[in-house]
């Protein structure tokens, strides 16, 4: 799955929690994320001179939540982990070491208890 099309599946996918998502749309969502969040802290620089509080990167962090999410949800499906276990990023160190392991990690190949394999479907 290439950038354009992971995030336009994340996007289409907007706060959907089921199912399965492959590395590439999960990592690759992460990237956009990363230079977007880099250029609204720019514009808000320029436009606003520092002192609107960063308020197009909040704004944009607002819009990209429930996709965020659900992208981390779907990925940890694909490696046989229930969703809630994104909270364990809360536990300092050890759970954000332990999430990071899990989300790099090759899916389950084959359907699991979350549904079929996402490499194997296409999607």
């Amino acid at each position: 799955m290439g950038f354009q099309q992971a995030i336009a599946v994340c996007f289409s996918k907007y706060a959907v929690f089921e199912g399965r998502a492959r590395r590439s749309e999960y990592w690759w969502f992460f990237v956009f994320n990363i230079l977007m969040h880099g250029a609204t802290g720019l514009l808000d620089v320029v436009i606003f001179g520092g002192e609107s509080g960063g308020l197009l990167n909040g704004l944009y962090s607002l819009v990209v939540l429930l996709p965020g999410l659900g992208v981390g949800v779907r990925r940890l499906h694909d490696t046989n982990h229930s969703g809630w276990w994104l909270l364990i990023s809360l536990v300092p160190l050890v759970g954000f070491i332990l999430l990071i392991v899990w989300l790099a990690r090759a899916g389950d190949t084959g359907p699991n208890r979350f549904g079929p394999d996402p490499v194997a479907t296409g999607t």
